[in-house]
């Protein structure tokens, strides 16, 4: 996930009038999620936060020695939030990126992840150029073949993505000459039109977007290749403000941790059918 030009500036006005803060001893802390972007993080019945990145937060708390509590928020407002200090770490499938670091700090990824467009799956869409394969992308790298195949496929089409992301940045980068690009407040508002047919495709995270087919019963499905690589920055991680050196290095040692061991690829099995550890 990435934001917006317009929030990152906010987040830096924010970051630069915060107060300095000097190392403190870590024993409680506050974690928010958006509580509706599955099976990352999700909201259950009881109003109690699930999915992944809420499992695994139980597991970096514990080994790193700190008592937390998960709050919901918005995610358009988030990095602003932190810097402001409404609560200490930022956990929802966050990239890590160079953009990003110049507000916030974070820790070691604990996932990597690809990206992909969705669309009906009896849409005239369905089955584009490269579906089934895997792409590798850099920042900023133009005059790949497969995504000028799709420009050509999705020309005049209404893309669906969720604001402030990678994916949307992507998105407006290469097809925004060619195609109408909606924004919608969360993943879940997107592909409910997508599902309903008004409009043609949406693009966001492919794990993100497996639990989603599911959730359609099977009626969206992906076309064109995955994506892959530094196009989405390092990998998702926790976002901590950058004075917190000493919890963002706790929560470091605890993800290396769980990598080592195997516990983010047995959770990550469980809840995305796929491990999103990430790969050196």
């Amino acid at each position: 996930m990435k934001l917006s030009t317009a929030l990152l500036s906010c987040a830096m006005t924010a970051a630069a009038f915060a107060a300095p803060a000097s190392a403190k001893d870590w024993t409680k802390a506050t974690i928010t999620l958006e509580g509706a972007y599955a099976p990352w993080n999700l909201t259950n019945a009881d109003g109690s936060l699930g999915g992944f990145e809420p499992e695994l937060a139980k597991v970096l708390c514990e080994r790193a020695k700190i008592e937390c509590t998960l709050v919901a928020s918005d995610w358009d407002g988030m990095i602003p939030a932190l810097n402001a200090g409404k609560f200490d770490v930022i956990m929802d499938a966050l990239s890590i990126t160079d953009e990003r670091k110049e507000v916030i700090d974070f820790t070691v990824p604990y996932a990597a992840t690809p990206a992909a467009f969705a669309t009906a799956k009896d849409s005239p869409l369905a089955n584009a150029s490269g579906t089934g394969a895997t792409i590798k992308m850099t920042p900023g790298q133009s005059g790949v073949k497969e995504i000028d195949a799709l420009k050509e496929a999705f020309k005049g089409k209404t893309i669906g993505i969720q604001a402030a992301t990678v994916y949307a940045k992507f998105v407006y980068d290469n097809f925004g000459s060619i195609a109408e690009i909606r924004e919608y407040k969360t993943g879940a508002d997107r592909d409910l039109d997508l599902q309903n047919g008004r409009i043609d495709l949406g693009f966001d995270d492919a794990v993100y977007f497996n639990n989603a087919f599911e959730a359609a019963n099977g009626a969206l499905a992906f076309t064109g290749p995955e994506i892959v690589g530094s196009i989405w920055g390092e990998g998702e991680g926790l976002g901590i403000r950058k004075a917190d050196t000493d919890l963002r290095d706790k929560f470091s040692e605890a993800i290396k941790s769980a990598l080592a061991d195997g516990t983010v690829k047995n959770l990550s099995m469980k809840w995305f059918k796929v491990d999103v550890s990430p790969q050196n």
